[in-house]
């Protein structure tokens, strides 16, 4: 099961991130998780929100160039050791995880993993097996 997460290209400059979020805030969007990596002349912003596709479009007709990536989400407990756990399911299934980032849950004791990983199809298979919960885009977004 993955999560349509939307990567929007910003230029790495001042107010850059204040001008996206004014364009989603003016569209009425709630973010519900938001990563950001930079580089010296651009950044990524990675999000999750309900409604991908009316966000990708708003985003577009703002001149943004932006991606819509399948992703997984997983429900881990929140508490030491549970992401080395999943992670060493995944490096001994032979699987790479190219990025990841982590929120907790509206549970207490949960957090959630988003992870992109080459060949998602075979990642969410592996996961399965070793019972690990991924979530739907509807659960991770109630």
């Amino acid at each position: 099961m993955t999560v349509k997460q939307i990567s929007i290209f910003i230029e790495n400059r001042k107010n850059a991130l204040s001008e996206l979020t004014n364009v989603l805030a003016e569209h009425n969007i709630n973010l519900h998780t938001i990563s950001i990596a930079d580089t010296s002349d651009f950044g990524i912003a990675r999000i999750i929100v309900e409604n991908t596709e009316q966000v990708t479009a708003a985003l577009e007709r703002s001149h943004y160039i932006v991606k819509v990536t399948e992703v997984l989400a997983l429900e881990i407990p929140d508490e030491t050791g549970s992401l080395n756990r999943i992670l060493k399911i995944l490096a001994d299934n032979g699987r790479n995880v190219e990025y990841m980032y982590g929120f907790t849950g509206r549970k207490t004791d949960s957090a959630y993993m988003i992870i992109r990983a080459t060949d998602v199809p075979e990642t969410e298979r592996v996961l399965t097996k070793a019972g690990i919960h991924l979530a739907s885009q509807e659960e991770l977004l109630a």
